[in-house]
C-alpha cells in the first residue's frame, strides 16, 4: 500500500475513532485530539503524496516539516496580523487572497532560501506544503470556533466544519501556492516578474472563492430577484427567498468552485509539465 494512501485510512480511523469516543463519554478532553486529527489529516496526505511522487535530493522531510510547520503558522500569524486592518466589504476579499498569498510566498522564499538548486516540481511541492500547512492550521480555528454554540460545546458542528474543509482542502491553499512555488522556482528563487504575476493570478482565484457566496447570491437577485424583494433589500431588510431561488443559488456557489478549482489545477498541470 502507498504510503499517502496507508496515513490517509491509518489517521481517518483514528479521528473516527476519536470522534465516536467523544460522543459516546462526552468527555471534553478529547476534543483537541478530534480539532487536530481533523484538520491536519488531508492536509499531511497531499503532503506526503507529493514528496513520494517524485523525489529530489533538495526536498528532505526535514525541510518539509519546516515548510508545513513554520510556513503554516508564520501564514497564519502574518495574515491574522494583516487583516485585522480591512474592513467588512466587496474589497475586503481581494486584500484577504493577496494578504494571505504574500505571506505564504514569503514564507516559502525565507525557508527556500538556502537552496543550491531550484528545480520546478520541488517549488511544486514545497509550494503544496507551506500551503497546506497553512490550510491545516486555519481549519484548527474553524474547527474550534465552531464548537461552540448558544446550547453548549457542539462537537457534531466541529465534524462537519472539518468534513468539508477537509473535501475542499486540495483545490485550496496547498493548490494556489503550489502553483506560485513552482514558478518562483522556475525563475531560480528570485520574485522575478512572472513570480508576481503569477501571486496576482493566484491571489485573484482565492478572493474568487472566499466571494463566491456572495456572488452567487448577487446573481441569483439579478436574474431573480422580484420587486418585493428589492424593496426590502432597500430598506436594509433580509428578504424571503422562493425554493428556485436557494437552488439556483446553491448551483451558481458549487459551480463558481468547481470552475475556480478547474482553472486552478488546469495551470498547475501546465507548470508541471514544463518541469518535466
Amino acid at each position: 500500500m502507498r504510503a499517502w494512501l496507508k496515513i490517509f485510512l491509518i489517521g481517518l480511523a483514528l479521528w473516527a475513532a476519536s470522534v465516536l469516543v467523544t460522543i459516546w463519554t462526552e468527555n471534553s478532553n478529547l476534543i483537541p485530539t478530534v480539532v487536530l486529527l481533523g484538520s491536519f489529516l488531508v492536509p499531511v496526505t497531499f503532503v506526503v503524496w507529493a514528496y513520494t511522487r517524485e523525489r529530489s535530493s533538495e526536498v528532505t522531510v526535514e525541510l518539509l516539516f519546516k515548510a508545513f510547520v513554520i510556513g503554516g503558522v508564520l501564514g497564519v500569524l502574518g495574515a491574522s496580523i494583516l487583516e485585522s486592518y480591512l474592513q467588512p466589504s466587496l474589497i475586503m476579499y481581494a486584500g484577504v487572497g493577496l494578504i494571505e498569498e504574500g505571506v505564504k510566498l514569503a514564507a516559502l522564499m525565507l525557508l527556500t532560501r538556502g537552496l543550491r538548486r531550484h528545480d520546478v516540481w520541488d517549488g511544486v511541492v514545497l509550494g503544496a506544503t507551506v500551503g497546506f500547512g497553512f490550510a491545516a492550521f486555519e481549519s484548527a480555528g474553524y474547527a474550534f470556533n465552531a464548537l461552540f454554540t448558544n446550547e453548549g460545546l457542539s462537537v457534531v458542528q466541529v465534524v462537519e466544519t472539518e468534513i468539508l474543509r477537509g473535501v475542499l482542502a486540495p483545490v485550496g491553499h496547498g493548490l494556489w501556492t503550489a502553483i506560485v512555488g513552482g514558478v518562483l522556482f522556475s525563475a531560480g528563487g528570485r520574485l522575478a516578474g512572472r513570480v508576481i504575476l503569477a501571486y496576482l493570478g493566484v491571489s485573484l482565484l482565492h478572493a474568487l472563492w472566499d466571494s463566491m457566496s456572495g456572488l452567487a447570491i448577487a446573481i441569483t437577485l439579478l436574474l431573480t430577484g422580484q420587486p418585493w424583494q428589492f424593496q426590502l433589500i432597500r430598506i436594509g431588510k433580509v428578504p424571503g427567498v422562493t425554493d428556485g431561488q436557494v437552488h439556483l443559488y446553491t448551483v451558481l456557489n458549487w459551480g463558481g468552485l468547481i470552475v475556480i478549482s478547474a482553472l486552478a489545477l488546469l495551470w498547475l498541470r501546465s507548470i508541471s509539465r514544463r518541469a518535466r
